[in-house]
């Protein structure tokens, strides 16, 4: 059973920083994609970004290109998105998600995806 906690969330100001973690446990993470989705309040759950198990291999949402960088430590099993000059409209809760299977796959479909962590809240303020 994998298990994924997100944390360092919080408030922050246009034109800050933050920096969310996601801690894994239970499978080789090394071997699987690790990805980064949104969901804002009345709205669906969307993709932000994904890395390779080897993180040679990035990609964004446009909306958060150029702002938002994803890596990760596998040593620490750990996958980071760090979110620089964050916009209100970044608002939103942050989960991390790991897919079913190992290799490429569809990596913005939320079902390609076998688990997910609790969340993490990130407010924007103006």
């Amino acid at each position: 059973q994998v298990h994924l906690v997100e944390s360092g969330g919080g408030l922050v100001q246009t034109g800050g920083s933050l920096r969310l973690s996601c801690a894994a446990s239970g499978r080789t993470f090394s071997s699987y994609y690790m990805a980064w989705f949104r969901q804002a309040p009345g709205k669906e759950r969307e993709f932000v970004s994904v890395i390779s198990g080897g993180g040679n291999f990035r990609y964004y949402a446009d909306t958060v290109k150029g702002r938002f960088t994803v890596s990760r430590d596998n040593a620490k099993n750990t996958v980071f998105l760090q979110m620089n000059s964050p916009k209100p409209e970044d608002t939103a809760i942050y989960y991390c998600a790991q897919p079913r299977r190992t290799g490429t796959y569809a990596y913005r479909q939320i079902n390609e995806y076998e688990y997910w962590g609790q969340g993490t809240q990130v407010t924007v303020s103006s």
